[in-house]
């Protein structure tokens, strides 16, 4: 079996050529397109991988503040200011003298409240209440009794208490 010499016409040889040479063409071609897209491949990669990064470093942050605060949490909040306001000190014509030693009277009955649990003082409000508004405050001869008409309990007690006046 004899195979004809087909690289010795001219019609033949540039086919050739022209294959050999378009097969180049292509492989650059391929070679360009596949770059570029691996090089996009590669830029979103280092994106997501530095997104994720920041991701998890927020996360940790996030999570160390969650367990901060649950170990503030855990600890019992207490009371650590009273705060007393009279509301009636025009009624009476009462002077700044007179509220302030009433305001420190009512503190210093109630300042067995400082450093305990809020929740120990909330669930004995009532007898907070009874304990102001049962007792007569004495300054200068005259005795006062008390109405409250706010308690806010929380790490500062809020009073507003309105002043009766009594004479005995």
């Amino acid at each position: 079996m004899h195979i004809p010499p087909y690289h010795k016409k001219v019609t033949w040889q540039r086919f050739f050529i022209g294959a050999v040479f378009g097969a180049l063409i292509s492989y650059g071609i391929y070679i360009y397109i596949y770059g570029s897209l691996y090089e996009r491949v590669l830029e979103e990669n280092f994106e997501l991988q530095s997104e994720l990064t920041d991701v998890k470093n927020q996360n940790e942050a996030l999570l160390q503040d969650k367990e901060d605060l649950d170990e503030q949490s855990k600890e019992p909040q207490t009371v650590e200011s009273i705060e007393v306001t009279i509301t009636s000190e025009d009624a009476l014509r009462l002077d700044r003298l007179i509220i302030h030693q009433l305001e420190d009277l009512i503190k210093e009955e109630i300042n067995h409240l400082i450093g305990q649990e809020i929740s120990t003082v909330v669930e004995s409000n009532q007898l907070l209440l009874s304990t102001i508004e049962n007792k007569g405050f004495t300054v200068d001869d005259v005795t006062y009794h008390f109405d409250v008409n706010l308690l806010v309990i929380s790490n500062n007690v809020k009073l507003t208490v309105e002043t009766k006046l009594t004479d005995e």
